[in-house]
């Protein structure tokens, strides 16, 4: 399956307009939002889970990254609540489940085998925000030579003044709405810009998003067929 799959391309997909898909384990449903492969894939996904389903245990061959956005999601390492944001990298293993249901978004196959840091982070914790300009403050989630993962909080009428991505961005709006380019999105929707476009965002009742930067500009295996 491909959608949204050409990464040189601009991407945007309204969260009211995707149906909710089942996937192979009952209860666990998903909304995608990019894909290439079948059954495992390069993926950007909005999974839900339904009160005391589960996933089969599983490794990550190619890494995981979540963010909770409703919830509390579980699994061996632990209860993960809703604003938690999660990095298992490649080669790690977990049967995930939920018992009371949650909703995550989560991206798969997208970072490098180099990278083995484990990443728990409570974005709703205020304390961890740096202030920045124009009333937009940044929490830092990850970083390396190949990405830049940070949350941006957007107080009302905040902005970012446009400016060039060489290496691409792509944005998941949590909370809120806001203005990306003269587009309006609002809460689960998600924005891929390719390297070298401009973005210019704004939002007149404040935001949060979640924010990735220079993963678009490396290229990494897929999965196998």
């Amino acid at each position: 399956m491909q959608n949204h799959a050409d990464r040189s391309q601009v991407a945007l997909v309204r969260n009211d307009t995707l149906t909710w898909v089942p996937s192979p384990l009952p209860g666990v449903d998903r909304r995608m939002l990019e894909r290439d492969g079948n059954e495992v894939a390069r993926a950007t996904t909005i999974v839900r889970y339904a009160p005391g389903s589960y996933f089969s245990p599983h490794t990550h061959s190619g890494g995981e990254e979540f963010l909770v956005l409703e919830g509390i999601f579980s699994d061996e390492h632990g209860d993960f609540p809703a604003g938690t944001y999660v990095r298992n990298p490649v080669g790690s293993a977990h049967q995930p489940h939920s018992k009371d249901g949650c909703v995550i978004l989560v991206k798969l196959w997208q970072m490098p085998s180099s990278d083995q840091i484990w990443v728990r982070i409570q974005t709703a914790d205020e304390s961890g925000y740096h202030e920045g300009t124009m009333g937009v403050s940044v929490l830092p989630l990850h970083k390396t030579d190949h990405e830049t993962v940070e949350m941006w909080h957007f107080a009302p009428g905040a902005m970012f003044p446009e400016a060039n991505h060489e290496d691409g961005v792509e944005l998941f709006v949590v909370e809120g709405a806001l203005d990306a380019n003269g587009s309006e999105l609002k809460a689960w929707d998600w924005l891929r810009l390719p390297p070298g476009a401009s973005l210019q965002v704004s939002s007149p009742e404040g935001a949060l998003l979640f924010v990735k930067r220079g993963h678009l500009a490396t290229s990494l295996p897929l999965p196998s067929k």
